[in-house]
């Protein structure tokens, strides 16, 4: 379940810092500067790579959670789709979950 969000974050941090036709054209959908591509690819990478490392998981959790917040927000704000931002920030808690005592310690979702 934590490979997922890892993939499509990396997937889409390296088609940003490659600046493919497709990103060029999103970017400029959503308003945002060319200038403002590849540092957001790095970004994205970053938060992947923070999420994977196990002693600084929950803080890449946390990241991914603002990042995808942002990506939301745009989608939402052009009437667009949004669930796909849900979805990625929802794998990245479950799995998450699954893989770290701690936070099952900080949020039982039963009692023993």
């Amino acid at each position: 379940m934590s490979a997922l969000p890892v993939l499509a974050l990396v997937m889409s941090g390296v088609m940003k810092i490659m600046k493919t036709k497709e990103v060029l054209q999103g970017f400029a959908h959503f308003g945002f500067p060319e200038a403002t591509i590849v540092p957001l690819g790095f970004v994205e990478i970053a938060c992947a790579v923070i999420y994977l490392i196990p002693g600084t998981s929950i803080l890449g959790a946390i990241l991914i959670t603002g990042y995808m917040g942002g990506a939301i927000a745009t989608t939402f704000r052009l009437g667009e789709g949004w669930l796909p931002g849900v979805i990625v920030g929802v794998l990245a808690w479950g799995g998450l979950f699954m893989r770290e005592p701690r936070l099952r310690a900080l949020i039982p979702l039963r009692r023993r």
